[in-house]
């Protein structure tokens, strides 16, 4: 078993509720660790056999920066279970978190973690 870690993604979609919040594009950071199964490409070294990290957070991007939300657990949940439709991922944390949503906080964040 291996992981990958995708840290301090930084997207920008419409997310909340409030009305102050309603469309218009925040920023959000997203922590990936990605649980995966080798198929020899540590010893190989060929990149066609490792599990494709680029095409993973292309895709998460084009995901989560393409909708609107109204949760954190929404977006967390949606990207998590896109990664675990890889064959080779065995579980997957995402943590979705929403810079300067409250007035004294840094930030906000949601996190799940799920398996097969």
């Amino acid at each position: 078993m291996a992981q990958i870690s995708i840290k301090k993604l930084l997207l920008r979609t419409q997310v909340g509720f409030n009305p102050h919040e309603i469309g218009k594009k925040q920023d959000l950071i997203l922590n990936i660790e990605i649980d995966y199964d080798l198929r020899g490409e540590e010893l190989s070294d060929i990149p066609v056999e490792a599990l494709n990290y680029r095409t993973i957070c292309k895709d998460i991007i084009e995901m989560v920066e393409g909708k609107s939300f109204n949760l954190l657990e929404k977006i967390a949940n949606e990207v998590a279970n896109h990664v675990l439709n890889n064959e080779r991922v065995k579980s997957v944390w995402v943590e979705v978190e929403k810079p300067h949503a409250l007035r004294f906080a840094e930030s906000v964040s949601f996190s799940v973690r799920k398996s097969r």
